[in-house]
């Protein structure tokens, strides 16, 4: 028994290279499974964090062979090593630690702490994955500037917004109310930061008062910042003339008249008078204020009656046309309308607002515009050459018939008498009259 141990043994010891080799090809193998540095064993995910923020940072094992785990920074120094942190910064935190987690926590970020944090796991070789931190820094002041605080309408305004010290660089848009606008916008970078301005040229008018115009971000670090101003522009009179008496109906001889003149306008309107275009305003006219009255119309009160109101800004003004009918009129000449507001100011009314004036307060109480008073001097015109034509057509034709009926041949007496002659002589010498009367007998036709 014993000397068939000795034999086994060197036997085993003889026979122990080939005996190895697929032990050798096992380890071998094994090896190339571990990942040696590509980090195939380790997980982790880049982090964006707004400045001021907690970042998290995870290092993750996805088979744990309980190798030890830890933490670097950017500059390669151990933040965590399994849960001792050699690093003297309070602000990591361990939020979890496991076989097969570290992870921890790093606040109030600021852009210092961005960079590469690297996990690494003590494998045989080591394996190692990194991770990225992103800081987000939001503008820290958003104003609007605008080139003038009071505008006049018709004017074009600048407006500037900045957007200070931000990372990375801001997107501005405009909007005037609900309306978005285009800027043009301009980039600085000072060090890591992005300092925005954008530029909006706006044309104002008379709606825009009031209005106001917002500078909004866009930008990864903040929602819905946003500033805003609010226009103010001066503009001319909006001026109205209403009827006030008679409400509905017809402008007629013997029954008064009462205009009323309102003017809008920033500023309000200081000026406001009532004159008569292109004549002098009647004797009987009574003007109070803002109000025009004619107590007893006749027709020579017919013509164009203005308000005129003026402010700092300028004049503006509105026609009244008035056409007084006879007492026995009861219905107003289609040529006349329902009657509308002449406005001949350099800057007209809305036409929404002429309208509903001319059509809710004054539906049949207007003489008439301009143009229908002109329409019915055409007319008139019309049917007076028409009328000459057709006279001339008649002269014409009584002629035609007179000269047609007064055709053909005449005879004179002087051949009286010549019917029973023998020949010509005989004839002429038995001819009434004879020849020594033939120069006294003639006749004449015209």
């Amino acid at each position: 028994m014993a000397a068939r141990a000795q034999h086994s043994g060197p036997a085993a010891n003889g026979g122990g290279a080939p005996a190895l080799l697929p032990l050798l090809l096992l380890l071998l193998s094994a090896a190339a499974i571990i990942p040696r540095g590509d980090g195939q064993n380790l997980i982790t995910e880049d982090v964006t964090v707004v400045e001021g923020d907690v970042a998290t940072i995870s290092c993750r094992v996805k088979n744990s062979d309980d190798s030890v785990i830890q933490l670097l920074n950017p500059n390669r120094q151990t933040i965590y090593f399994r849960d001792f942190r050699p690093l003297k910064d309070s602000r990591f935190q361990l939020v979890n630690f496991s076989n097969s987690e570290l992870r921890v926590s790093l606040t109030n970020v600021s852009i210092s702490d961005e960079g590469r944090y690297f996990c690494q796991l003590y494998t045989d070789p080591p394996q190692e994955i990194y991770t990225t931190i992103t800081v987000l820094v939001p503008p820290r002041n958003l104003v609007i500037d605008i080139q003038k605080e009071i505008a006049v309408e018709g004017e074009e305004i600048e407006l500037n917004c900045t957007a200070m010290a931000s990372r990375p660089a801001t997107t501005i848009r405009w909007f005037k109310g609900n309306k978005e606008l285009t800027g043009k916008s301009e980039v600085e970078q000072w060090s890591d930061m992005y300092t925005v301005t954008s530029q909006l040229l706006l044309k104002v008018g008379r709606e825009d008062d009031g209005v106001p115009v917002i500078c909004l971000v866009d930008h990864p670090a903040v929602k819905d910042l946003q500033t805003q101003r609010y226009l103010e522009v001066m503009y001319k009179p909006q001026v109205r003339v209403s009827q006030n008496y008679p409400v509905q109906g017809l402008t007629r001889e013997g029954e008064p008249l009462e205009l009323t003149c309102a003017a809008f306008g920033k500023p309000q309107p200081t000026d406001m008078r009532w004159l008569r275009v292109d004549d002098e305003m009647p004797q009987h006219v009574v003007v109070s204020g803002s109000n025009l009255l004619i107590s007893n119309l006749n027709k020579t009160d017919n013509g164009t009656y203005r308000c005129e109101a003026s402010n700092a800004v300028g004049k503006s003004h509105a026609d009244y046309m008035l056409f007084v009918y006879d007492t026995t009129a009861t219905t107003e000449p289609a040529v006349h309308g329902t009657g509308v507001l002449l406005n001949a100011s350099t800057e007209a009314l809305p036409t929404v607002q002429i309208s509903n004036a001319s059509i809710a307060l004054h539906p049949d109480s207007r003489a008439g515009e301009e143009g229908a008073i002109r329409s019915v001097d055409h007319a008139v015109v019309g049917g007076v050459v028409a009328v000459v034509v057709f006279a001339m057509l008649c002269l014409l034709i009584i002629l035609g018939r007179y000269f047609a009926r007064h055709k053909g041949t005449y005879f004179t007496h002087e051949a009286k008498g010549a019917d029973d002659a023998a020949d010509a002589d005989t004839a002429i010498i038995n001819a009434e009259g004879g020849q020594n009367n033939s120069e006294e007998k003639k006749e004449y036709f015209i």
